[in-house]
């Protein structure tokens, strides 16, 4: 497997890369002041039919034909080249909360949110992570407990995206205290459930166009239809899901990285010292190569994830965690000399540059550490 498309991604591809350059990268400055992606734009990626790929034609997703995470993961990469924060947005929303309901949902959960979510008419969020655990999932503390009309649940979540603007949560709290990994189930919590809400939005580094917040559970009562999937089966719904988010943001890397090198390659050729073009001297050329090196081997371990997710491979998840840990440290390192090329102008808010840069960041952190990824592939030389 190479990063090469067949003729349906590729085709995918161009119809993405088209809609992200009429449609995404101009709202990019708009989307970074408010703090949040434009709310037109949620409708009109709904339209292009990006937000249902993993989602059944019966809901009006196109899923079911096969490649669906490379799909996902052109996606992914080709948004993030506009922008991280706004990419983000639609992708927690339509492929880290919305599978939840497609594969695990009951039919009423599925007609109320699956269509809605796909159409752009609805956006989602999953609240699993915690001010006291993260890739921990197993260490969770909020609870649920059971009561004569069905559930109550205390907690808190923290760094959630779409927190602020989702009309839909899926939210993972421990209903056995006692059960470790498998005493967590997941639930499906409405916007607007008395006793559920959210800390003002946090300000972060980068990702300045989404929406993060805290998530706050103060005895928010639900009846026992809002269970998602398996009681106690939680835990085993939120990992699997993570291969997906995984190779999701790996393609981000992949999408900063590409848009990085790009730009400052163009830059660099228009930029003349002493009477030539900055890309006429070696050791320019020479980190432009090593860069393009970089990002090749980056996108060549990214689509090998995807491609084994879509083929059910045995050893997809380990493709995952090694795609997920190399591309996304690639991706920083690609960004920070793309910076250093620039020189000054590349330290400025008013180029494209700085924002990738800020962005680019958490890739190494968000939906499972450098160390966790390193830990998955190390496994297997414990006695």
């Amino acid at each position: 497997m190479t990063h090469d498309l067949d003729e349906v991604h590729e085709d995918f591809r161009r119809s993405v890369r088209a809609f992200t350059d009429q449609r995404v990268r101009p709202v990019v400055d708009e989307a970074e002041r408010e703090g949040r992606p434009p709310e037109r734009l949620w409708k009109e990626l709904g339209d292009a039919g990006l937000l249902g790929l993993l989602t059944p034609a019966e809901f009006g997703g196109s899923a079911g034909e096969g490649g669906e995470a490379t799909a996902v993961t052109v996606l992914a990469e080709e948004l993030t080249r506009a922008c991280g924060g706004i990419a983000v947005s639609a992708l927690v929303s339509a492929y880290m909360a919305a599978p939840h309901l497609v594969r695990h949902g009951t039919t009423e959960q599925q007609e109320r949110w699956v269509a809605a979510l796909a159409a752009g008419e609805a956006i989602a969020a999953i609240a699993v992570t915690e001010p006291g655990a993260g890739s921990d999932v197993a260490g969770i503390s909020a609870r649920a407990r059971r009561t004569d009309d069905g559930w109550v649940l205390d907690g808190r979540k923290m760094y959630i995206t779409n927190a602020g603007l989702a009309d839909v949560l899926v939210v993972g709290a421990k209903t056995d205290p006692e059960g470790g990994h498998r005493g967590i189930t997941t639930f499906v919590v409405p916007a607007g459930t008395p006793g559920l809400s959210f800390g003002a939005p946090l300000q972060k580094m980068g990702w300045h166009s989404s929406d993060t917040r805290e998530v706050v559970l103060d005895g928010v009562a639900l009846g026992e239809d809002a269970v998602l999937g398996v009681e106690g089966r939680g835990f085993h719904q939120i990992m699997d899901a993570f291969q997906l988010e995984r190779v999701v943001l790996a393609a981000m890397g992949v999408g900063h990285a590409a848009e990085a090198l790009e730009t400052v390659t163009e830059y660099l050729r228009g930029r003349e010292v002493a009477g030539e073009p900055l890309t006429a001297r070696q050791a320019i050329r020479h980190r432009i190569v090593a860069m393009e090196i970089e990002l090749e081997a980056a996108r060549v371990m990214t689509y090998k994830a995807a491609d084994r997710i879509d083929r059910g491979h045995p050893e997809a998840g380990r493709s995952v965690a090694a795609a997920k840990y190399f591309a996304a440290k690639a991706a920083a390192w690609i960004v920070d000399e793309a910076v250093q090329l620039y020189g000054g102008a590349g330290y400025l808010e008013e180029t494209p540059i700085a924002r990738h840069h800020r962005d680019v960041r958490i890739l190494r952190i968000g939906g499972g550490t450098d160390e966790i990824q390193l830990e998955i592939l190390a496994k297997r030389l414990v006695p």
